[in-house]
This record gives C-alpha cells, sequence and structure tokens, in this order.
C-alpha cells in the first residue's frame, strides 16, 4: 500500500477504537498465560502500517522491544515520522522496512526470536497466506504469545454493502474502495482453520469476533 492518498488516508482516519480493543486483547492473553512478559522480551507487528498499534503495544509494554515491520516504504516512513514526534516518550519502538513475501527471514536475524507476534487487518493482504503463517513460525521464540486479527469474508454481496454502509458510508472515498475490497479478499473462518492445519498450527484458535473480525490467536 504505497499509494500517496492511501497512506494519508489511513494515517489521518480514527482507528483508535479498534487498535484499542486489539492492544486490551492483547493485554489481556498476556495476563491470562503468563501474567508479564520478561523485561527484553520483542514484540513483532506484521503489516504495521503508519504504526498506531505500534505505539500502543510501546506504550503499555515499556520493558519490551518493539518492532513494526511493513513492506511499503511510504507506510514506514509515515510511521517513523510520528515516532519522531512521540520521542522521547517512546523509545523501545523501532521500524523496519521489509515485505515478508520476498525476503529471505534467515537473513533478518534481529526480528527473530520474537516473545510476541501480532498482526491486525494484514492477513487479507497477502497473495499467499502461507506467507504469515511461515513467518510466524520462522520469527517466534518456543512458547510465544500470537495474536492475529483480520476481517472476516461476508458470505454474499448483500452483507458486504450492510457493513459498507454502517461503517464506512462517511469515510474518504479510498477508505471506502478499500474496505469494500477487503471484505471480499478476506478469509472465512474455516478458511484460516485450513491455512493453520496446512501450517503446522493447528494449536491456534479461530473464532469470529463481532460482525466483521476473526481472530487467531495461541502459543506456538
Amino acid at each position: 500500500m504505497n499509494a500517496s492518498d492511501q497512506v494519508i488516508a489511513y494515517a489521518e482516519a480514527d482507528f483508535s477504537s479498534g487498535d484499542h480493543s486489539f492492544v486490551e486483547r492483547l493485554l489481556e492473553l498476556i495476563d491470562h498465560f503468563c501474567s508479564t512478559l520478561p523485561p527484553g522480551s520483542l514484540i513483532l507487528d506484521l503489516g504495521c502500517g503508519p504504526g498506531n498499534i505500534s505505539e500502543r503495544l510501546a506504550a503499555c509494554l515499556p520493558l519490551s522491544e518493539v518492532i513494526g515491520i511493513d513492506g511499503a516504504s511510504s507506510m514506514i516512513s509515515m510511521a517513523n515520522q510520528k515516532l519522531f514526534c512521540r520521542r522521547p516518550a517512546i523509545t523501545n519502538l523501532n521500524y523496519q522496512l521489509v515485505d515478508l513475501s520476498h525476503y529471505c527471514l534467515d537473513d533478518i536475524q534481529d526480528i527473530k526470536g520474537a516473545s510476541v507476534i501480532v498482526s491486525n487487518s494484514f492477513l487479507h493482504h497477502l497473495h499467499a497466506p502461507q506467507t504469515l503463517w511461515a513467518s510466524v513460525k520462522q520469527l517466534s521464540a518456543p512458547n510465544a504469545l500470537m495474536l492475529h486479527r483480520d476481517l472476516r469474508r461476508p458470505s454474499n454481496e448483500l452483507e458486504v454493502d450492510a457493513l459498507c454502509d454502517r461503517y464506512v458510508s462517511e469515510a474518504p472515498s479510498v477508505l471506502q474502495r478499500d474496505f469494500r475490497a477487503s471484505l471480499k479478499a478476506a478469509f472465512t473462518v474455516d478458511e484460516v482453520s485450513e491455512q493453520l492445519e496446512l501450517a503446522g498450527l493447528s494449536q491456534f484458535k479461530v473464532k469470529e469476533i463481532g460482525d466483521r473480525y476473526l481472530e487467531v490467536c495461541g502459543w506456538w
């Protein structure tokens, strides 16, 4: 997502409610499974975009090292501009330009061994969804915590229309267009379960969230 109109629209859009919900869910999982993360734990935000969630993670978990990863140079540039304005309040966050579909992850040692790997609305952007699950396996430390949230594909065009009317009817045209395209490109719970089975990650749980999302979480 390098088009200038897309980058500006996503940077200016208010996703705070969803971002807050995502981070709260991660903190809930951490509290439930391990109560706290050891100092220096590496957290990866895959497909971080302009860094909204990465910033929240860094602020909520200041003893951890957070790295936001995205394959779009314009998104990483925007994220770094925002981070520059937040320093020195946030010092445990960095961004890297990495296209997971093309990089050899064995050559990127500083983003391996993550204790937590997250992504938000990233899976449906991938032409080959196994890219995400293969990356998770390569980048995680033993017993790493995973949380991935994405849109869930509606069953028909009428549902697509209803969701667009409900959530983006007053949004800029580029966001309306992208939301509709993303809904159609997204996966169902059954499809993601099949992806995880193929990747050898069937221990991850997949469930529906609200009227348009699905969630994948578990320990690797």
